[in-house]
């Protein structure tokens, strides 16, 4: 199976302590500043078909050009984070892009055998292919439109004339 060429614009890492990883990151890379979204609230959430309430916390930054995203779940209920690390570990998770044919998207992953094992939505349909076997992590497809380059955007924009110090943790509504 041919894929089209996809421009990764997300790298997402599972932390154990989300605000310890937004300074880590800062502090190691000078990534930042970082949009904190805890106990994030997203509709329609199913983990392999089924509702699924695991009790989330985003944060997105940038590192020059790659967008980083670090999530931390509270609770212990099955979800695509627990499968990737059951036992409390911490790592790269999934790589991210945006595709305007997101349900031909998801389509041709399930075609190639890699289900879509998370589905949701936030600012877009999301849909987390099961790409372990071939790539070591999931695969975020995430619904393109105006307002998710919108509001990537100004994350972008905000590293770039970030001063490093200033509000290193920000509330992602807040903007």
């Amino acid at each position: 199976m041919s894929f089209f060429k996809q421009e990764v614009v997300q790298y997402a890492y599972f932390v154990k302590d989300i605000e310890a990883a937004c300074l880590r990151w800062i502090e190691l890379f000078g990534a930042g500043p970082f949009y904190l979204s805890r106990h994030h609230q997203s509709e329609n959430v199913t983990y392999r078909g089924k509702p699924c309430d695991m009790d989330v916390s985003y944060a997105f930054g940038y590192s020059g050009p790659a967008q980083i995203q670090l999530v931390q779940q509270h609770n212990d209920v099955p979800s695509a984070y627990r499968d990737m690390f059951p036992n409390g570990g911490e790592g790269l998770h999934h790589v991210a892009y945006l595709t305007q044919e997101w349900e031909a998207e998801k389509a041709r992953y399930e075609a190639a055998g890699y289900p879509a094992l998370l589905e949701l939505v936030s600012s877009a349909r999301v849909a987390y292919m099961d790409t372990r076997p071939a790539i070591g992590c999931f695969t975020e497809i995430y619904e393109d439109n105006l307002q998710v380059r919108r509001r990537f955007g100004g994350w972008k924009a905000s590293h770039q004339y970030w001063d490093g110090k200033t509000d290193p943790i920000r509330d992602i509504y807040a903007d």
